[in-house]
């Protein structure tokens, strides 16, 4: 179940946002992955060990670093980094005791940070294409959309 809720929150806040132009600006997909990064921080809250959320807080850093670094010059490291998190999930029980993460939460947020990455991938390839036509406009112009609108209803 955790899977296919990851797959479609991230279609619909990641596709929403390209299809309706809500990432006109390049920090919306670096706030996502920020967001995203930051959760197993709040988990260590939760779980009230101070070791957890030392040890989370290093994990989340690099991807923080990325965000940044993507935001001020190349939204593909959002896209590498949302993918790096998601392999990060696979093995995060491995790498932390954090009982404050709720059970199902590492394989939610793997296929959500993949799905993401895929995602963005799509738009950012589509504003490559078409880059042309969009003369500076963040969102993606009327057939990157349409064609971004079809691979959402396939899937």
């Amino acid at each position: 179940m955790e899977f296919f809720v990851g797959i479609a929150l991230a279609s619909f806040v990641c596709g929403a946002a390209a299809l309706l132009g809500l990432d006109r600006d390049r920090v919306f997909y670096p706030a996502v992955l920020i967001a995203t990064a930051s959760y197993y921080v709040a988990f260590a809250v939760v779980d009230g060990s101070q070791a957890a959320l030392w040890s989370e807080v290093a994990m989340a850093a690099p991807f923080l670093v990325l965000a940044v670094v993507g935001f001020k010059r190349n939204l593909w490291f959002v896209v590498a980094a949302l993918v790096g998190h998601g392999v990060m999930d696979v093995f995060h029980d491995a790498l932390v005791h954090n009982t404050g993460v709720p059970k199902g939460w590492p394989g939610f947020c793997l296929t959500f940070d993949v799905t993401a990455a895929a995602i963005v991938g799509c738009v950012l390839a589509f504003r490559a294409n078409n880059q042309s036509s969009q003369a500076g406009r963040g969102s993606l112009d009327g057939g990157a959309r349409s064609a971004l609108w079809g691979l959402m209803k396939r899937g």
